[in-house]
């Protein structure tokens, strides 16, 4: 979805607030040395120019503007002459005559830089001047240059004490941020100048109440709401919003109040409540504004198809290219042309491909016309994907080559002109798209070439990723999980060692980007040492699922003739789809005690696809501990339950997961001065049924090692957040219902008075950690449960394993029977407080635990019971 388009209210308040002129108080004129004269005839020919603007009238009022420069120029009124041609600028950028808009704010600015006098007329007209200025360049897509002119605009009005002007100013920084896809520093730039403390005990919502009732609030809360919105905070952005827009009602600001229905809309589709965002996005699409109007409709077209409301979507379809090729052309049709264009290719099976190049082709012209490369190589890229798609669906041979070869062309035309810009969001998918392209003509070196380079612009990207510009920001499921997936699938074509290893290690930088998409920042740091160097009774699986195919990707200890680990590749034919149906199936017969017989020949053909092609392998090495790299859905699955016909796999290994080798710390338990602290609920709380047996569970701790206890009413946020800092155990075990949802605001635990969010509890652990004289051990989360049937729950378990610090994570797929939990984990303390004697790994000890319970008649072997436990991290 696109968003610039509060760049209209900023040219809309302009048309009001400004067509620009000097402040009130200097209006008179003066007697004095120094003083402005007037020329009558020159005045009118300005407020006539002034009326034709805000009559959007703007070839007359750049007509009317110009006579007035001139006639200014002969009277020697240079300041005014100034006003005239900065105002003159503006109609011509409404006109998208760019450079004409250019030549006249030049003009201004050299007459402004030939004045002596520094008074604060001058001050204010040459604020006013480089305003318009930076406005331009932003337009032009030179965001980096309307910054340093917009932060000297701040300087220039602060001076002068012009306190709304210095908001207005600090709301334009915010939006040049947002181009570059700097959100978090838009974010805290705004929260600043709004004066919104991210700190204290009132509320944001309290906050926002108090905010002043203006213009220039309302615009910079807007552009808040939005950059909240893209980082994925959707209940701020929302609270920001609504005060945005209940400021723009009362004033009222027409183009403001739509925009803000719009930003309302966006964030409802965001929450998936699509009901909501088809209700705002009619209010918008009933406004006289025909480029708000249009952006509702494309907004309004996505979720239809979002919601397989195809008929619907037809309808509304010849509406939407009518209204877009009536656009003058701008960014805005533009960016209106391309995110067109992208829906139709996914309207219908067989897409008009000659008329989404047409218009395509309209947009490439614009964007030069525009001067600005980087939407111009979004059109030309955008187009060299139709090319693309042409290639695909033709059948004759020639035809396609030809197609083919325009695509690559068009597409290595759009690389060319990113090459020189800021723009890793396009240059990662132009990549992507050439890597197809070749493979699709066969030179599948090129292609790996290719694959590598979006690969390595992804990996560059990966702290900006996640806020990048929202009219380039594709989903992440869309693009860049494919894009490692293909480049897995083409370097698999040959097994050579090399090709393996690089094979590996894109699955590995897909496991940071995926958490980084999860938490919306690039917040984990990869250890380039690999953890499988140290521990040599692990084999270390990757299963990967591509479309046809189960691969997998197992690293076995070195052998008596080698000091180096094997890798080997190993090919199930099994279509993705049919293994994550499996999963989906297998998981609801194992979350409920009833059906879990039902779950036996599952488990046994899951084993099958993923450790029969092994077997053979793990058996002529000695391998102790499995260790999983599991990928997409196969991460709900409870690998240690994986059945061959007489064993679990548990009875043979121990087991452990981990989100990817290089994000652990490779170092073992120690059992110097283990201790533990505790929190626990097992009252009814916040909808949670009681766990009537944790008590007994923190019993049977506190009877094996050192602790401190947080039980029931203790257990507040407040107390944990101080007992983690005043009391840095090496073991935090909460005995708690939890959520791991598919997003970081659906994942949490819950204490007496409330949940704790992960970022909560993973900033908590953290604050805790600067107080360590030894790391984080071990976290325990034992009454906790993914989301089933979400896919990117998962993410969260293994977010919490890995942000909080924790060297070792030790939490449950879904929540099981309390008495067996505290059976187990009372056997896991027992194994973890003489780790030292035994010479056990904590997997090891995990797997005695579970054993235990497999194995206690009561519990009939059922997986129900002990096989939602999971050892995430490291398992030394």
């Amino acid at each position: 979805m696109k968003h610039r388009f509060i760049r209209i209210v900023a040219l809309f308040l302009l048309a009001l607030l400004l067509c620009v002129s000097l402040p009130s108080w200097a209006h008179s004129p003066t007697n004095s040395a120094g003083a402005i004269s007037q020329s009558p005839s020159a005045s009118d020919v300005e407020q006539q120019a002034r009326s034709r603007y805000q009559a959007k009238q703007f070839f007359e009022a750049a007509t009317l503007f110009l006579q007035a420069a001139k006639a200014y120029q002969a009277s020697g009124d240079s300041i005014r002459q100034v006003l005239s041609l900065s105002n003159l600028s503006l109609c011509h950028q409404q006109m998208g005559a760019w450079e004409e808009a250019n030549h006249a704010i030049l003009d201004s600015l050299a007459i402004l830089q030939n004045q002596v006098d520094a008074s604060s007329i001058n001050s204010l007209v040459l604020a006013q001047a480089l305003d318009i200025q930076a406005d331009l360049l932003l337009t032009r897509g030179q965001a980096r240059e309307a910054l340093a002119v917009w932060e000297r605009v701040t300087l220039l009005y602060r001076q002068q004490g012009q306190t709304n002007r210095v908001l207005e100013s600090q709301t334009n920084q915010a939006k040049a941020l947002q181009q570059l896809g700097l959100h978090r520093r838009a974010i805290t730039l705004l929260q600043s100048a709004l004066n919104l403390s991210t700190q204290g005990s009132d509320s944001l919502k309290t906050q926002l109440a108090n905010t002043v009732a203006s213009s220039e609030a309302a615009v910079a809360l807007h552009q808040l709401g939005e950059s909240l919105r893209v980082i994925g905070d959707l209940s701020q952005a929302k609270s920001v919003m609504e005060r945005c827009l209940t400021i723009a009602q009362q004033s009222p600001l027409n183009d403001l109040i739509a925009l803000a229905q719009l930003s309302l809309g966006n964030i409802a589709y965001g929450e998936t409540d699509f009901q909501t965002a088809s209700a705002f996005y009619q209010q918008v699409m009933d406004k006289d504004s025909n480029s708000l109007r249009v952006q509702a409709q494309l907004n309004l077209l996505k979720l239809l198809l979002q919601t397989k409301q195809i008929v619907t979507a037809q309808r509304l379809l010849p509406q939407i290219q009518q209204q877009v090729d009536a656009l003058p052309a701008s960014r805005v049709s533009i960016e209106a042309r391309i995110n067109l264009a992208q829906t139709l290719m996914k309207l219908a099976e067989t897409p008009d491909l000659q008329v989404i190049a047409k218009s395509l082709a309209s947009a490439v012209q614009q964007a030069r016309e525009l001067g600005d490369p980087r939407l111009e190589s979004h059109a030309l890229g955008s187009l060299g994907g139709v090319y693309e798609q042409s290639a695909l669906s033709g059948k004759d041979e020639t035809e396609r080559l030809q197609q083919l070869a325009g695509a690559a062309q068009l597409t290595r035309n759009a690389l060319q002109l990113v090459r020189s810009l800021d723009a890793g969001e396009l240059t990662y998918l132009w990549h992507w798209q050439l890597g197809r392209i070749l493979k699709a003509e066969g030179n599948d070196e090129a292609a790996l070439a290719s694959y590598q380079e979006s690969v390595t612009t992804i990996q560059s990207l990966r702290a900006d990723l996640a806020a990048a510009n929202p009219e380039v920001q594709f989903s992440f499921r869309d693009t860049v999980e494919p894009i490692h997936r293909q480049f897995v699938e083409l370097l698999l074509q040959s097994t050579q060692p090399d090709r393996l290893q690089t094979a590996r290690n894109i699955i590995e930088s897909l496991k940071l980007v995926e958490l980084d998409n999860f938490f919306r920042e690039a917040c984990l740091n990869a250890n380039p040492a690999q953890i499988d160097q140290v521990d040599q009774r692990a084999a270390v699986i990757y299963p990967i699922l591509l479309d046809d195919q189960l691969a997998i990707i197992a690293s076995f200890p070195q052998s008596a003739n080698s000091t180096m680990r094997e890798l080997q590749y190993y090919k199930t034919a099994v279509k993705r789809s049919k293994v994550e149906n499996l999963v989906d199936i297998l998981r609801d017969d194992l979350d409920q005690e009833t059906a879990s017989d039902l779950a036996f020949p599952k488990l046994q053909q899951m084993y099958d696809w993923l450790l029969k092609p092994i077997t053979a392998d793990l058996l002529t090495h000695p391998v102790e501990t499995l260790v999983f790299v599991l990928d997409g859905k196969l991460r709900n699955i409870p690998i240690a339950a994986l059945y061959d016909g007489k064993q679990f796999l548990i009875e043979k290994y121990s087991v452990a997961l981990t989100p990817g080798l290089q994000l652990l710390s490779p170092r073992s338990l120690k059992q110097e001065s283990l201790s533990v602290f505790a929190a626990g609920l097992n009252a009814e709380r916040a909808n949670f049924p009681p766990l009537p047996y944790v008590e007994r569970e923190i019993q049977t701790i506190q009877s094996e090692l050192p602790n401190r206890v947080l039980f029931n009413q203790a257990f507040t946020s407040t107390a944990f957040q101080k007992q983690i800092t005043a009391l840095p155990f090496p073991i935090v075990h909460l005995a708690t219902h939890g959520q791991f949802g598919g997003t970081a605001e659906e994942t949490f635990i819950l204490t007496w008075d409330g949940k704790l969010t992960i970022n909560q509890l993973s900033s908590t652990l953290k604050s805790g950690e600067l107080s360590r004289t030894k790391p984080l051990e071990l976290l325990v989360l034992s009454a906790c449960e993914t989301a089933d049937g979400d896919d990117r729950a998962a993410l969260g378990l293994a977010g919490v394993a890995v942000r909080s610090g924790a060297r070792s994570t030790v939490a449950t797929l879904w929540r099981i029977n309390d008495k067996a939990t505290a059976s187990l984990m009372g056997k896991f303390y027992s194994e973890l407080a003489r780790i030292n004697k035994s010479g056990i790994s904590k997997a090891e000890a995990l797997r005695r635990a579970q054993l235990s319970i497999l194995n206690d008649s009561q519990y009939k072997k059922q997986p129900y019971f002990w096989a939602a436990f999971v050892l995430i991290g490291n398992w030394t």
